[in-house]
């Protein structure tokens, strides 16, 4: 179930340093390991594999990953040390209903292989008798309220957030969803990989239902019904690009407008299944795809939507029931659509489990061991100085108006930022953790979930509310609540490095600050005010202008063969692209900003300016798989990590003057063709 609007999540992140960031009479380092390095690539022909090769040639992939990059080797540390923390409460009995006992039980019934083996298809069969004993289609809409209780979606997807143009109140709103697949080409493109993927998807869908004790005949029948209700919701359904655009996800309308407007569905059904009252405003994100699942329920048989249903409940439960059916997922998500070659072992799988469900639990005890809170107090003063280049930057733009520069600055100045972990956390005092199954616990944290999320309806958005838990390794800007937040699992080397000079600190957590900064701006951002609501506050003109420089960055990327035969998409990339652009301009000022009055000398061989792009292009270093290209092509708003190196490097003239890049390198642009927005 999805509760973001339009978040834009940055898959970037930083640590904390201010200007100065080193001890006084202390040597600092370079914070460059040539070791990453291959310097038998020239940093012009490409300068991913001249920063990155070695460090490349030292991580191989191994079966159980389709990426592994600095990513994921800080998840991989903070795994082992939510490990230690999860098992120490496992091993010992605490009070019924401490945060102890409920992790600590939750991580028991995710480990006891034994005892799920032995249940089988047993946690989830009451569900799907239940299902297949519907008479009437009328049973839907109820049964879909049902399986929400669950975690479970089906259909489409609702939840309650800021209204993108009132921004202090939550209302209800709906998008679409429904694809198990999560993009439409999948269903619709006719290319041989894409057509191999759909023919290995059919063949799971019929794993799923064979497990769950029905006859092949049945499955072969339940899984022609399955694929014919989502390659019609994805046929009706906006693509990636078509999703990020605001205006145009905006649908707000009355209640018996809704029952007006997409009227083959009972709504009265739906709110009473939710336990909710009928608002007096909503906002339907997609239109067109809610009106394809009424039209598929008043012309399709009630087995077809039995069947769907059904197979909804095993596919999000396969993971928490026995190994052959963890398999059987596996199988498809992990070797067919990413490349992996083995699962997780099962005490990752098991830490992640109860990291997901119990986020903030668990945040509270990996603070308080691994995140000092000073830090907060540094990050917060590096943000400012990030901020001040980043209103120089918006200065110096000859595209845009003085009127457009001043609203600029003010949303600017009104940025939210959130550090380390919140000042206030989840009381999870009502929520059970019992011993009877791990399913049934999975259902009861979606259903604890859901009621927090429907109890806010109406209500004032809380702007201290976190949308990561402290261990996650990312960061991100909220455009709703005009937030940028830095969780604590991030704040930590590469991206940041206390012994290091100011030349790597700014080049790594310096343009990672300034690309969450940006996505303020961006294509996406710069659509929603100070305040977090959707509204054009630019000047006559300005838009149009940005829009032609954006173009620019499209342009490039659309002509990137990431595999032969298939190209990045601009355009679904653009946000972050705008973002890993302006940070590198914003970051590189600062640095300058930062150390006019004390220059840097060379250490290592390398120049300070040398350094700032180095440990920009460390962030990125990483090997992954051609499924996974191919998955992240398809979906995902960020680059590769060699195009956000190879791709965004070009652009940035203080690169060029850094290495001496001239036009007999392969990766030169002339100035007059590169991106120049922020």
């Amino acid at each position: 179930m999805k509760k973001k609007n339009y978040l834009v999540f940055a898959a970037m992140t930083f640590a904390a340093l201010t200007a100065c960031t080193s001890q006084k009479g202390a040597k600092e380092t370079s914070g460059i390991d040539l070791a990453n390095m291959d310097t038998t690539v020239s940093a012009g022909q490409d300068f991913f594999r001249y920063a990155c090769g070695g460090w490349n040639d030292a991580h191989p992939l191994t079966a159980e990953y389709s990426r592994f990059g600095t990513f994921e080797l800080l998840y991989e540390n903070s795994q082992k040390q939510l490990r230690e923390l999860i098992e120490g409460l496992a091993a010992k009995q605490s009070e019924a209903g401490t945060p102890g006992q409920k992790i600590g039980d939750l991580y028991n019934l995710a480990m006891d292989s034994v005892t799920l083996n032995k249940q089988g298809v047993e946690p989830i069969k009451p569900t799907l008798d239940r299902i297949a004993a519907l008479k009437d289609k009328s049973q839907i809409i109820p049964t879909v309220t049902e399986l929400l209780y669950n975690g479970i979606g089906t259909y489409f997807s609702s939840y309650v957030y800021a209204d993108p143009k009132n921004s202090s109140l939550n209302i209800f709103q709906m998008r679409q969803g429904g694809i198990n697949l999560g993009e439409r080409e999948y269903y619709l493109d006719n290319d041989s990989v894409t057509a191999n993927i759909r023919e290995q998807y059919k063949l799971y869908i019929s794993k799923l239902f064979v497990l769950a004790g029905y006859t092949e005949a049945e499955a072969a029948q339940k899984t022609a019904d399955v694929m014919k209700i989502e390659t019609a919701i994805a046929k009706a359904s906006f693509s990636a690009v078509q999703l990020r655009n605001p205006e145009a996800n905006y649908h707000k309308m009355s209640y018996d407008e809704l029952k007006k407007t997409i009227s083959g569905i009972d709504w009265d059904a739906y709110l009473k299944g939710l336990n909710i009252e009928a608002p007096a405003e909503l906002n339907v994100e997609q239109i067109e795809p809610i009106k394809e699942v009424a039209n598929l329920i008043q012309t399709l048989p009630l087995s077809a939507h039995i069947a769907y249903m059904q197979y909804n409940v095993i596919d999000a439960a396969a993971s928490y029931l026995s190994d052959d059916f963890v398999a059987a997922r596996f199988d498809f998500y992990g070797k067919v659509l990413s490349g992996r070659g083995e699962n997780k072992p099962r005490w990752k799988r098991a830490v992640g489990s109860v990291d997901g469900m119990l986020g903030e639990l668990v945040g509270q005890m990996y603070v308080e061991k691994y995140f000092p809170a000073a830090a907060k107090e540094r990050m917060v003063k590096l943000v400012k100085n990030l901020q001040v280049a980043l209103g120089e930057r918006i200065d110096v733009q000859e595209w845009m108006s003085d009127s457009t520069k001043v609203v600029a600055h003010e949303k600017l100045d009104a940025f939210h930022v959130k550090v380390g972990y919140p000042d206030k956390w989840k009381d999870y005092s009502d929520l059970h953790v019992e011993k009877d199954s791990y399913w049934a616990n999975v259902c009861r944290v979606a259903a604890w979930n859901l009621k927090d999320m429907y109890s806010r309806l109406g209500k004032p958005v809380d702007s201290e509310e976190w949308l990561m838990t402290p261990q996650t390794v990312n960061a991100y800007y909220n455009p709703s609540t005009n937030e940028i937040c830095f969780p604590a699992a991030i704040l930590q080397p590469p991206f940041f490095n206390m012994e290091a000079d100011d030349a790597a600190n700014y080049g790594a957590i310096g343009v990672v600050i300034g690309h969450e900064m940006t996505h303020g701006f961006d294509d996406q951002g710069r659509q929603f005010d100070k305040n977090g609501n959707l509204k054009d506050w630019w000047a006559a003109g300005d838009a149009d202008r940005f829009k032609a420089r954006a173009q620019v960055m499209v342009d490039f990327f659309n002509k990137i063969e990431v595999l032969p035969g298939l190209f990045a998409n601009g355009e679904l990339t653009l946000g972050e692209n705008l973002a890993d652009h302006g940070g590198l301009k914003v970051a590189f000022l600062a640095f300058q900003n930062a150390t006019k009055d004390a220059p840097l000398g060379v250490v290592d061989g390398f120049t300070p300016e040398q350094r700032f792009f180095l440990a920009y292009a460390t962030l990125w270093a990483g090997n992954i798989r051609d499924e996974q290209i191919r998955l992240y092509t398809k979906s995902d708003p960020h680059s590769l990590g060699r195009w956000r190196v190879n791709g965004a490097l070009p652009h940035i003239q203080a690169w060029y003057d850094a290495f001496g890049i001239t036009p007999d390198d392969s990766m030169y642009i002339a100035p007059e063709k590169r991106v120049n927005v922020w």
